[in-house]
């Protein structure tokens, strides 16, 4: 009898480990993992923000339908008016609410004012850590020389897209002179810089005819710029330029009859594809990670936003957010955002947007598929009607994530 109630204790025990094993593998399924969403919903850039705010909410229901932990996705809006300084105001309002991860991208100076905070905020408050989930800020230090544990960039860095859109160029003997025009901060220095170093590699008979720099987000009128552009006889304007600043832009252009071509990163957010409408045909190119008609379910949830909102989907890194989030919590059985950093280190996943996709564990910079795309009268295969103008983006050249990865000098500091 002592016998049987002892085989009985240790079956008991055994089941009771079983189960708290089973609950700790999915203790995360049913919790809600919220994400404070940082950039602005005010100013001549709020058009973009409004938009990608709407993208991450409608894809977070997506995704808290289809992720690995079972876990419920929140995304919260703040407001940081698209400045350094207010950002770090809203990212205290976010972990006062208990917020564990943050998101942003508009803007390389705000990136690199919370990447800054979020590693102090860490190192004085352990057990509270947070995550950046940088979306869309693209200036090739935060994951070299300024990178950090707890920021994961899901954009293709300068580096990456240059070496793309360079290689591109150097078979375009068209091309022979180009102006440089940007946003006077980080980002549009850095564009500069990495055409420079790219084009006089693989191209170096190229001219750089003029280069220039504007405030972000505050010119009203390009015509000056405009005329700086066809005074130097450019056949050609690099920019990355984003939302109004290269809406204007090419509305300037436009009506001042530059006929030159465009190479940019982001001809398809907001604004600018009703600025250039039917002009700039074959003559407007963006080097991105993705396009319009990357098949599959991707179409379908991309007419559905569209359907919903009047307004176009374009911030593909939400995809890969969601999908890497989701799989590092389902490999950490937790939604601690210690263990989740951790779990997404070297994390290989299949995304529903651009297919084989890799957080690299060496610098925390996505490695993915890039494509270069021109601006197109839409046609049977190629349908999908940017800002309802009956023009789209058609896929040129894809460069695999091989071709466009680019090496990086980050000497990684992990916790502990």
């Amino acid at each position: 009898m002592l016998e049987l109630n002892m085989k009985f204790g240790v079956r008991s025990i055994v089941a009771a480990s079983m189960a708290l094993c089973a609950f700790g593998a999915f203790a995360q399924k049913g919790e809600t993992v919220k994400i404070a969403w940082i950039d602005p919903l005010s100013g001549l850039m709020a058009p973009v923000g409004n938009n990608q705010l709407k993208s991450f909410q409608f894809f977070a229901e997506k995704y808290s339908a289809l992720n690995k932990a079972g876990v419920k996705f929140e995304v919260v809006g703040f407001d940081n008016k698209l400045s350094p300084a207010e950002s770090l105001n809203v990212l205290k309002a976010a972990t006062d609410q208990g917020i564990r991860y943050i998101t942003q991208g508009n803007g390389s100076g705000v990136a690199g004012a919370l990447i800054e905070a979020v590693s102090k905020y860490n190192e004085r408050n352990p057990g509270k850590e947070i995550i950046f989930l940088n979306h869309s800020a693209v200036d090739p230090d935060f994951t070299n020389s300024k990178c950090n544990y707890w920021h994961f960039r899901f954009d293709a860095d300068t580096s990456m897209k240059m070496e793309a859109l360079t290689t591109f160029m150097k078979d375009r003997p068209e091309t022979k002179k180009v102006f440089l025009l940007n946003q006077n901060y980080s980002h549009g220095h850095q564009v500069a810089k990495f055409f420079k170093e790219g084009i006089s590699r693989k191209r170096p008979d190229v001219q750089i005819v003029g280069e220039d720099l504007h405030p972000l987000a505050q010119v009203r009128d390009f015509a000056p710029y405009v005329a700086k552009i066809k005074a130097s006889g450019a056949d050609s304007v690099v920019t990355g330029n984003w939302g109004s600043d290269l809406a204007l832009l090419v509305k300037a252009a436009n009506e001042g009859g530059f006929n030159g071509n465009f190479y940019t990163y982001y001809t398809g957010v907001t604004g600018t594809p009703t600025a250039l409408g039917k002009n700039g045909e074959g003559r407007v190119f963006q080097i991105a990670y993705g396009h319009y008609k990357m098949g599959g379910q991707m179409d379908k949830w991309q007419d559905e936003f569209k359907a919903k909102f009047n307004d176009d989907f374009y911030t593909g890194s939400v995809h890969s957010i969601f999908a890497t989030l989701g799989d590092a919590m389902a490999k950490a059985k937790s939604t601690d955002p210690v263990k989740v950093a951790a779990a997404l280190e070297g994390l290989k996943t299949t995304s529903i947007f651009n297919g084989e996709i890799e957080m690299r564990k060496t610098d925390h910079q996505l490695q993915q598929p890039l494509y270069l795309t021109v601006w197109s009268k839409v046609d049977k295969k190629y349908n999908y009607s940017v800002e309802n103008t009956g023009m789209t983006m058609i896929p040129v050249k894809e460069f695999p994530s091989y071709v466009s990865s680019t090496p990086t000098s980050c000497q990684m500091k992990r916790p502990g």
